[in-house]
């Protein structure tokens, strides 16, 4: 099972999106510098995040992306599903041809795993983590880094 760059960077930049999101857009850059990652790369994926409705953008000076609807509403598996990401356990992929064209052994397995995993990521909000102590101790220190002025 692996969830990818792609997925764990939206799940990322959508906490610290949460966590910094007071009625005032926040900057990519802003969530570039705090969580290293490229602003390309998150402008590609908040234009993702922004079809699937997750997050409102505003342009122009001050512009930035808020959250679309409150992060209580928001769970893991959406983040995950809006950047066409996809957490499965088996190698086929759900095909069932995971050895030759036929199903393996521990096909069933790998599959309940998959199931238990979307189940786990569905029951987790945005909410749920912004209200843990390590997250909000992480964000103290990452608030620290000094911001490029925009």
């Amino acid at each position: 099972m692996k969830l990818t760059t792609k997925g764990r960077y939206a799940v990322t930049a959508m906490l610290d999106l949460a966590l910094h999101d007071n009625n005032v857009p926040v900057n990519l850059a802003d969530i570039s510098t705090r969580q290293v990652i490229s602003l390309a790369y998150l402008e590609q994926l908040f234009s993702r995040l922004r079809k699937e409705g997750l997050v409102s953008s505003a342009r122009g000076p001050g512009g930035g992306y808020k959250l679309a609807k409150a992060a209580s509403e928001i769970s893991l598996s959406q983040i995950i599903d809006a950047v066409d990401e996809s957490v499965d356990a088996t190698r086929c992929g759900g095909q069932m041809n995971c050895q030759g064209e036929e199903q393996c052994l521990t096909h069933d397995l790998w599959e309940d795993l998959s199931t238990q995993i979307r189940g786990f990521m569905t029951g987790v909000t945005l909410a749920d983590l912004t209200s843990r102590r390590s997250v909000k101790t992480v964000s103290q220190r990452q608030n620290a880094i000094p911001m490029v002025q925009h």
